[in-house]
């Protein structure tokens, strides 16, 4: 690896990288950071090559290229041993850190897709966060039992962009999306019922038809929840809209606003009966929530996340727990 030290300034050298953008910068650069390090390791090309399974004559190109891409010199040559110069032990050090990085990047892409212990990012529904989920991931683990997760509790179109956003593998939402991009699958669906204060007027009630309600005050979740758009469209099937006395972020909220008198709400049922309120099966209409597990459409699964996709598709049908009677 013959080269001369050069007289001209680096700011003067052709081709350097003074001015280009950063990203041009990494682009150029990277692939042979690796050869760089190689080589200030051994101080040694040919020792270097050999090292690395390359040809001299292509360490020898890149390190010449590199050169003259940062516009300073990295080596003293001395016959076919080199020595770092100052710029270039500044250069090692950064470029060790950076491939330390993307080795340790390397290996935790590598262990999430471990077929035994890689890792599943799941988003669900904060009303699922209670019971059934936690009963998913036991029945799970009982085949899987090192797999590990990374789960997300949160209302519908969140998870959603979450999804798009590549931040999460699958998730359980509700309505079930039909939206380009995703795939979707329905697994089970969910009745809800009217949750009234145990002395409300109507508490002494097994059934209502919803159209019974319409003067009423609802408490309900904040627009862009699913359930408050399935409350919506039940209300105003049944000729009303709702008049909204409180609005929340979180079912079992919901509930103790509904003890404390403050309306009535549709909700699932709760995990553990609520003490305060009577629930009351709605008549007439079709008062359900479905659920459903969505994914990207083309994103292409790691193990762990094929094995719990597939878990997830087998319980359709019998996905929640049973559902505890009205009153």
């Amino acid at each position: 690896m013959q080269h001369q030290q050069s007289a001209r300034p680096p700011s003067s050298r052709p081709d350097a990288l003074h001015d280009r953008p950063g990203d041009e910068i990494v682009r150029l650069l990277a692939p042979r950071l690796a050869y760089f390090a190689g080589v200030a390791r051994t101080e040694h090309v040919t020792r270097a090559a050999h090292e690395m399974q390359v040809p001299q004559s292509t360490l020898s190109r890149a390190m010449v290229r590199l050169e003259q891409d940062l516009g300073v010199d990295l080596f003293a040559r001395h016959g076919r041993t080199v020595s770092l110069t100052p710029a270039g032990r500044t250069f090692l050090a950064s470029v060790e850190r950076a491939l330390g990085e993307v080795e340790k990047a390397a290996e935790s892409v590598r262990a999430d897709a471990d077929p035994e212990s890689g890792k599943v990012a799941f988003g669900f529904l904060h009303t699922m966060g209670t019971e059934t989920v936690p009963g998913l991931l036991r029945a799970f683990r009982a085949t899987y039992p090192r797999v590990r997760f990374s789960l997300v509790q949160n209302y519908g179109e969140a998870m959603l962009e979450r999804l798009r956003a590549g931040e999460l593998d699958l998730c359980l939402t509700s309505p079930v999306p039909d939206a380009p991009g995703l795939v979707a699958r329905r697994l089970d669906e969910q009745r809800l019922r009217l949750v009234v204060p145990e002395d409300h007027r109507l508490a002494g009630r097994k059934r209502i038809r919803l159209a019974e309600t319409a003067d009423e005050s609802f408490v309900t979740l904040e627009p862009g929840y699913g359930l408050r758009r399935i409350t919506d469209d039940l209300c105003a099937e049944a000729g009303f809209t709702p008049r909204i006395a409180f609005e929340g972020e979180e079912a079992e909220t919901l509930r103790g606003l509904v003890a404390a008198g403050l309306g009535v709400a549709l909700l699932p049922p709760p995990a553990v009966p609520r003490p305060g309120v009577v629930e009351l099966a709605v008549t007439g209409q079709r008062a359900v929530r479905e659920i459903g597990v969505a994914w990207l459409e083309g994103h292409p699964d790691t193990p762990p996340v094929a094995a719990f996709k597939a878990f997830l598709l087998s319980r359709r049908g019998r996905l929640l727990p049973e559902q505890t009677s009205a009153g």
